[in-house]
């Protein structure tokens, strides 16, 4: 139960905020779409146990690879699919409990929170660095192959 109510949830946040960034209406619904991937994949790999440093890095993964590939499909801009995706995934949370205790003198708990924080939003960052690079090798492999494969089916 608790696996749907995360899916309609995730919906109904990632489409908010797909109409607030003014996404095309002919994509909303992809953009949706990898925002509820996203989300699920951190949401299972947090309750199988897994930290969720390293749950951030493998959804923002998976994001930045399906928005990737939507957006060649559509020819649009990756961000207008990694925004709606990657929203759910950002701290904010974290961030402003950091900010309150450091206001309210509790400075180890604000550091704490700050740190884990800034090491989320760096797994965010280095899962959408990672899915390009590993995009743009596999493009080029698949480039390099067609070429080859005239070259030597030509004759």
């Amino acid at each position: 139960m608790d696996y749907i109510i995360q899916l309609i949830v995730s919906f109904f946040a990632t489409a908010g905020i797909a109409i607030i960034f003014n996404v095309p209406r002919k994509v909303l619904l992809y953009c949706v779409f990898v925002g509820v991937i996203g989300w699920m994949i951190y949401f299972v790999l947090t309750e199988h146990g897994m930290d969720i440093v390293n749950a951030s890095f493998y959804s923002s993964f998976v994001i930045a690879i399906v928005a990737h590939l939507y957006a060649r499909r559509f020819k649009m801009p990756m961000i207008i699919f990694i925004v709606g995706g990657i929203i759910p995934l950002v701290p904010g949370g974290m961030a402003y409990n950091a900010m309150r205790n450091v206001v309210e003198d509790d400075y180890l708990q604000g550091l704490q929170y700050g740190l884990k924080a800034f090491l989320i939003t760096g797994a965010i960052v280095m899962g959408l660095v990672f899915a390009e690079v590993f995009m743009q090798l596999i493009f080029r492999s698949v480039r390099t192959s067609k070429a080859t494969f005239r070259k030597v089916y030509k004759k």
